[in-house]
Parts: C-alpha cells; structure tokens; sequence
C-alpha cells in the first residue's frame, strides 16, 4: 500500500526544491489574488503539508492554516519550523497528525477557502478518492491546488541523462521511482481535469514546474541571487505557456469549487 504522505526530501534550500517551492507559491499567490479580496484572512488546508514550507509561508501572511501530515519525522521538522516564529503566526497554524484520506475526521464540508496537496497523489493508492475528500472541504468557489508528477514528461528525465532504456519504457508507464527509491505514479493532465470536473472543482489554471530545472542534482546549492532571479524567471514564463509547459517535471493544477 503507498502512504499518503508528502515525499519530497530534499537539501534545505537546495535549488531544485527552491525552484519548487517559489514557482508554486507565485502561482498560489496569483490564483489568491484573483478570486478574494487584498487583506482578506483565509482559512487554508494544507493535506501533506511535508515540511511546512507552503502553510508556514500562507501563515506569515496572515492566513489561518491547517497542516495535515502523517510522517512523523516531516511532522516534527514543520514543528520545530514553526517554534521560531513570532507568536503571532503561531497562534494561526494548527498541526495535525494524519493524511489526506482523513479529512473527513477532522473537519466540517466546506470548512477551507483554500485547499493545498502538493506531492501526494504520486503517492496515495486511491486518488480519486482523496481528491474528492479534499474538494468536499472546500467552500463554494474555494480554491484546489495540486502538485502532481507529469506523465507525459517521465521520458524528459531519463533521455536528458542519456539513459535511453529508461526513457524508452517510461513512455509507456506512469510509474517512476523517484530519487529516494520510492514508487510512485505520475498523472496525465487530461485525466486531472476530467477528475476535477467529475468533483465539482473544475480546473481553472494549471501551470508547469521545473521545465529547465528538473534534471539537476538534489543536493545543488542555490547560485548567486542575480542567476537565481534569473532562473526563476525563464522557469516561471515557460511554465505558463506552450508547449514548455506540457514538458515540465511537475504540474501545478487549480480547481475552483462549483
């Protein structure tokens, strides 16, 4: 059975997980920015929360946000992240121990403004379901994020590093191992929107991940801040349009709540 956690282990403020994680946070923002308000205080979920990067961040401004995760380890580290800082922004996150397929437990039908699952359907051994878990809730016209592998890019990975067996059977296949060993399944962006609609929170915008930057090592550090700028804003224009997008490494898909 796959857990349904975050995996997504990388070196603290390594480059491929920065590249991640600001690319995703400009896309929320954006998406934020469209549908409420400025200063408007949301209640945000985030279901595999990993380290608490994403909820730690929505915190600081200004949001009330839930962290779900089941690892303990993940759980602890987004704990101890959130010890240092100021009691106004603990005082609006609450950390729970359990997974996306529990939501049901913890909370009311449309409890959240805003729903986060980013790196956990490659994961979960039934998504549909916990997709319509998450979506049930959202609040009318609530915001879905997901964050899922890309399956019509697994041959991108292989074939830039000349592993071309690789490549070759990963055409065929929506299972991958990921870098840490790990099984798991990437989706197809056709059949995300076709499930969104099927849950009532039809896609509204969907973005790439990590076009250029997918490949390189975990471990690489961040470049100086003017390369770094630099990167994210080829990364951030490619993942908006054709046909780099459809090549990405990740995909960042936004449902809103019917």
């Amino acid at each position: 059975m796959l857990p349904v956690v975050g995996h997504w282990p990388t070196v603290p403020g390594g480059l491929r997980d920065t590249v991640r994680q600001e690319l995703v946070a400009r896309q929320i923002d954006e998406q934020i920015a469209a549908r409420y308000p400025v200063g408007q205080r949301l209640r945000i979920l985030d279901a595999g929360m990993g380290e608490g990067s994403q909820a730690l961040r929505l915190a600081r401004a200004g949001h009330t946000v839930t962290g779900l995760e089941s690892d303990p380890e993940l759980l602890q580290a987004a704990r101890e992240s959130l010890a240092t800082e100021p009691a106004g922004i603990r005082e609006r996150v609450r950390l729970i121990h359990g997974d996306g397929r529990e939501t049901g437990v913890h909370f009311l039908p449309g409890s959240f403004d805003v729903v986060l699952c980013h790196g956990v359907l490659m994961y979960a051994e039934e998504p549909d379901a916990l997709l319509a878990g998450l979506a049930r809730m959202l609040a009318p016209g609530g915001l879905l994020s997901l964050v899922v592998r890309n399956a019509e890019a697994l041959a991108m990975r292989p074939g830039l590093a000349g592993e071309w067996s690789g490549a070759l059977a990963a055409f065929d296949s929506d299972v991958y191992t990921d870098r840490n060993g790990v099984e798991g399944r990437a989706d197809r962006l056709d059949s995300l929107t076709a499930t969104l609609a099927g849950i009532a929170a039809p896609l509204h915008a969907w973005y790439g991940v990590r076009v250029f930057s997918d490949n390189i090592p975990g471990d690489l550090g961040l470049p100086a801040a003017d390369e770094l700028e630099r990167l994210l804003a080829a990364e951030d224009r490619a993942g908006r349009i054709e046909p780099y997008r459809r090549i990405a490494g990740l995909l960042h898909l936004c449902g809103v709540r019917g």
